[in-house]
């Protein structure tokens, strides 16, 4: 009598591993039958290498095929052993004393995602906020640069008789980077468990103290490091950085669709569009859109989320960030003014996250966000 695969499957759900709630079809643990006429292969997933659990269900499965289907069948079980590996993440909690932590993402790299950070985070901080940022960016740490401060290294302090790293300061904001406890020509390489452990050390074995604004400068693109900050924190929202160019507004699109998947569901505050447009100095009045024009803007719109504001091309902003001193310091020039713009809308977008939406939690996956309304 031939073998149906079908009806093989259907009557595996009668079936369980020993230790398991779930049949062995619903948990996944069959990956796949086979039939050859009077012979059946059945390929089998399971999480424990007890031999006496691969033994018993490699015979409940020939002898199910057996007694239900053709006594004489001629059935393999080829069993494979995957163990799950341990969370490397720290379980997510808040921070006592900070109110609100804002990851800043981009889709890609190089439109201007840390400059962004650092301006945004001195701006605030010249608007009487307290602010940290914590440098995410394990393989391209860039903060210590743009904070002219590549040559500190944090202190131990000891904390309710626990110790702490100390983030260094710098223009009033607190910083903690990979980049301070590695050389300056050193590559990082390390797998995503290391990468997270590192993370989880910046931030939850720090003293922080008391904070309206922890900004988190993420990697480009949407992978491990992102998975696990939205893993240990409880992410206030997202802002989103991207240039006009459409490769680049292709992955602005993925960073968003990120945060909001159900799995993740932080909410986005905004997208602000770096690298707006150029105006010549000796012709202020005009504008050259070389990466496009309102990119960033119309896909806001078509996703719904706020525009935060647009950030020109100019020359100083790279040269502020490459000695250390950003940019949005520069006192009564155009350039804090664009950076104040979006500074008070990313406050009144946080305000209205938190007035509308409820506290936030760190997001809860199985595979591979309370804080209080902003106050001046």
């Amino acid at each position: 009598m031939k073998l149906d695969r079908k009806e093989i499957l259907k009557a595996l759900e009668t079936l369980s591993i020993a230790g398991e709630g779930k049949n062995m079809v619903e948990s996944g643990a069959v990956t796949n039958v086979v039939t050859f006429g009077e012979e059946a292969i059945v390929d089998l997933t399971i999480s424990t290498p007890a031999m006496h659990i691969k033994k018993r269900a490699e015979e409940d499965i020939r002898k199910l095929i057996q007694e239900k289907f053709n006594p004489d069948a001629k059935v393999k079980v080829n069993i494979k052993v995957e163990t799950p590996e341990k969370p490397t993440e720290i379980k997510g909690k808040a921070i006592p004393g900070i109110k609100n932590i804002i990851a800043v993402a981009s889709g890609k790299g190089g439109v201007g995602k840390s400059t962004t950070t650092a301006n945004l985070a001195v701006t605030l901080a010249k608007m009487g906020f307290n602010v940290g940022v914590l440098d995410a960016d394990i393989y391209g740490p860039s903060m210590p640069i743009m904070f002219d401060v590549e040559s500190e290294k944090p202190i131990s302090v000891n904390v309710d008789g626990k110790s702490k790293m100390k983030p260094i300061e710098s223009y009033e904001v607190k910083i903690l980077s990979i980049g301070f406890f590695t050389a300056p020509s050193q590559a990082v390489i390390w797998r995503g468990p290391m990468a997270s452990k590192a993370l989880n050390q910046m931030i939850f074995d720090a003293d922080w103290g008391e904070l309206d604004f922890m900004l988190i400068d993420l990697p480009p693109g949407t992978g491990d490091i992102h998975l696990s900050i939205v893993q240990s924190l409880p992410i206030t929202g997202a802002v989103i950085v991207s240039t006009p160019q459409a490769v680049a507004l292709a992955d602005a699109k993925k960073g968003v669709a990120m945060f909001q998947s159900d799995s993740i569901n932080v909410p986005v505050l905004g997208i602000i569009e770096n690298m707006a447009y150029f105006t010549p100095e000796e012709l202020p009045e005009n504008k050259y859109y070389i990466f496009g024009k309102e990119g960033a803007k119309n896909l806001a719109a078509d996703l719904n989320v706020p525009f935060l504001g647009e950030v020109p091309i100019v020359q100083s902003i790279r040269e502020a960030g490459d000695y250390g001193r950003p940019a949005a310091l520069q006192t009564a020039s155009p350039l804090e003014k664009v950076y104040e713009e979006i500074a008070r809308n990313v406050v009144q977008e946080t305000v209205n996250r938190n007035e509308n939406l409820p506290p936030s939690e760190a997001v809860k996956i199985t595979t591979m966000a309370g804080c209080s309304a902003v106050k001046k």
